[in-house]
This record gives structure tokens, sequence and C-alpha cells, in this order.
């Protein structure tokens, strides 16, 4: 899809993946919003990089309409790149013997997959009042799983379903929105080197980063954002989730 003159909504986009992703596609000319908690780096991160933050919670509809459409305000929204989401253990019985905890399960489960579906419906919304480019696409949704969608360790039970539903989803919403010329593709990040790892210890960076067979590291947000601007150039990617993870199986724990 040509971006020339575009608009971009990443979320997540103040840290981490959704940073070099805002950062990557505002190089390229788009014109990029990035949308992140109240709280974070986004206004700060936004006017280094030469974009507009909107601060949005992706689980609240009003958040993500305005984010939406502060977009549209600097070009057609043709691009979304979400990758707000949440990690934390939860396990099924705890260490006393109690049942886990449900509340944490919810909240992860709200924010990675409802706060996904969220998003992704009201950015598809916008996309489809798009006139067509000159490949016929109104737009491309890129969404962010992980490889515990296929693998998930013991304590990630969370985290784990909550990404393999947004596998799930990405081939059905890709069907569903092929008649207004959308294309959805999921990338599964391995093990990479972002915020939520900053509380890691150089042995265990170590130690991950020696799980990986080839490259054996951490992955970097910049891989991300690669493979980001090759699903939105390549028209034929469409309904696929991607391992982007150095050949990484997860064991058990």
């Amino acid at each position: 899809m040509k971006t020339e003159g575009s608009s971009a909504l990443v979320t997540g986009g103040a840290s981490g993946l959704g940073l070099a992703t805002a950062r990557r596609l505002a190089a390229q000319g788009v014109k990029v919003v990035i949308a992140d908690l109240p709280g974070s780096d986004g206004e700060r991160v936004a006017g280094e990089i030469g974009a507009r933050f909107a601060p949005a919670d992706v689980t609240v509809e009003a958040d993500v309409q305005a984010a939406c459409e502060l977009a549209a305000t600097l070009g057609p929204l043709r691009v979304l790149v979400h990758c707000a989401g949440r990690g934390g253990p939860v396990r099924l019985v705890d260490k006393e013997g109690n049942p886990g905890s449900l509340e944490t399960y919810t909240d992860i489960v709200r924010i990675n997959l409802i706060g996904t579906f969220n998003t992704l419906r009201i950015a598809a919304a916008h996309m489809a009042r798009n006139a067509p480019d000159a490949e016929g696409e109104r737009g491309v949704c890129i969404l962010t799983a992980s490889v515990a969608a296929y693998e998930g360790q013991i304590g990630q039970i969370g985290y784990a379903s909550s990404k393999a539903g947004v596998v799930g989803m990405t081939i059905v919403a890709a069907r569903d929105l092929a008649s207004k010329a959308i294309r959805v593709c999921t990338i599964a990040p391995g093990i990479f080197d972002t915020p939520m790892l900053a509380r890691v210890s150089e042995d265990a960076r170590k130690t991950l980063s020696a799980s990986v067979p080839h490259p054996a590291r951490l992955g970097t947000p910049a891989e991300y954002a690669l493979l980001a601007e090759h699903i939105i150039a390549n028209p034929m990617l469409n309904g696929e989730t991607i391992r982007l993870d150095g050949a990484l199986r997860m064991a058990p724990r």
C-alpha cells in the first residue's frame, strides 16, 4: 500500500515496539499519531519524532475514536499498528493452594484481546470511508500477538490465552474486511528488548538470549518495525500471523 499523504495510528507508541514503528513511519513521511496512556511519555516522544499524541486507553471507545479522528485530520487513516498490551503472572493455583487471580486474568484479557478488537473495529470503520489507493487498498491493520500464543510458559496463562485470541482473530478479521479492501496481519514476536524486560537482570537476559537459536540474542524493536513496514508495503500479505522469533520455541518455564 502507498502511504504518501496518509496517516497512521500506532497504539502503545510511547515505548518499545510501538515507538520504533512510529519512528520508522514518521521518517518515511507518514503522519503518525501515537496513542498511549495519559501517564506515558507519548507527548514527549511524539514531539521528538514529529508525530502527534493521543492519550488513550485502548479499551475505551471514546479514546480510540478520538485518536482515529485526530489521525484523520492529518490525512486519510490507512495504517493501524496496534502494539498496546500488558503482561503479568497468573497461575491456576497459587503457592498457597488457592485459585489464581481472576481479577488479573480478566484485566490482561481485557487489555490485550478486547482492546485489540475495540481498536481494530474503530480504525477499520475509519479506513472503510477512504477512497481506494492506486492499488485498490483502503487500509492495513497490523496487530501484535506473541509466541506465547503457541508456547505459553507456566504463569503466562492470561497473556498466552489473550494473545492466542489475537491470532485467532486475524484470519476472521481479514476475511471480514476484505470487502472493504482492508488487510489484517499479526506479528508474533519472540523475546524482544522492550520495557517489559527492563526489570530483568543481566544474567537472565543472557539466558534468554541464549535460548534463541539464531540470532542468539534478544530481538530489537527496530526489527519489529521493519516487518511492520514490509506488511504495509506488500499487498499480498493478508490474514497471516508471522512469527518474529529467531526460530525460538519456548520451554515450559
